[in-house]
């Protein structure tokens, strides 16, 4: 990601960095919530505390380390938008103001300081409907929640596409776009859970192969006309998932 807003030609593509966060992510948190809930030991009020010590105290000295050159740099106009997106970023929902404020391959947002966070907030929107949703059907069973996960994902995806041919700033920045991304790290979770885990060396070794060529070959020849999210970004999450 750093090495796309660089602007070097190989990285072309390096904006799928964030689509291989979201699985990671939601392969994290969803190997925690169901171990815990399988423990009888899952807690709503400590999964959110949690979140809240490992990300706001790093989130705010962003924003704090951001004011001082905002204030020297800015136009007012900037400043104000500037203000604006501080007040998003505190709520998790700069996604929805830089959505509505611009494209993100556009010159003025390359220039905004707060912009890497709509992908935070993304996450943030996500795993506030997530554990909730784990705990209205963890009593109907692992294959029901399967089916329902599902059929959001399909559901998620296909908003993806439509939108990223109809609506491509809305679709790249918004929740009910980006929910699929999660959910394949979500899938790989359950699946690491309740399934043993390839025995084989070789074959292992050959899909963690595969899943990173399909990494790089997102990087290397994606670029901003490249539609997104969409069928396309089946590329670099699922080589993720395959790593996973």
């Amino acid at each position: 990601v750093i090495l796309f807003h660089a602007g070097f030609d190989w990285f072309k593509g390096g904006y799928v960095g964030v689509d291989i966060f979201f699985v990671i992510s939601g392969y994290l948190i969803t190997t925690i919530i169901i171990s815990e809930m399988t423990d009888g030991k899952f807690s709503i009020v400590n999964f959110y505390e949690r979140r809240a010590r490992r990300l706001l105290p790093a989130l705010f000295f962003v924003m704090t380390a951001c004011l001082p050159f905002a204030w020297l740099w800015l136009s007012p106009n900037d400043l104000k938008e500037f203000g604006q997106s501080l007040v998003a970023v505190s709520t998790f929902s700069s996604n929805i103001l830089f959505w509505l404020q611009s494209g993100y391959f556009d010159t003025a947002a390359e220039l905004k300081p707060l912009l890497h966070t709509w992908s935070l907030a993304v996450e943030e929107q996500y795993y506030i409907i997530f554990p909730v949703f784990l705990m209205l059907t963890w009593k109907l069973g692992i294959k029901w929640i399967l089916i329902l996960l599902t059929i959001a994902f399909f559901i998620s995806i296909g908003i993806a596409q439509w939108g990223a041919y109809n609506s491509p700033p809305a679709a790249f920045y918004l929740l009910p776009t980006r929910g699929w991304e999660l959910l394949i790290g979500v899938f790989a979770a359950i699946y690491l859970k309740y399934n043993v885990h390839i025995k084989s060396f070789y074959i292992n070794q050959i899909l963690s192969l595969v899943g990173f060529t399909m990494i790089m070959f997102s990087i290397i020849v994606f670029d901003k006309t490249t539609p997104f999210p969409s069928f396309y970004t089946l590329m670099p999450v699922t080589g993720t998932a395959l790593i996973i």
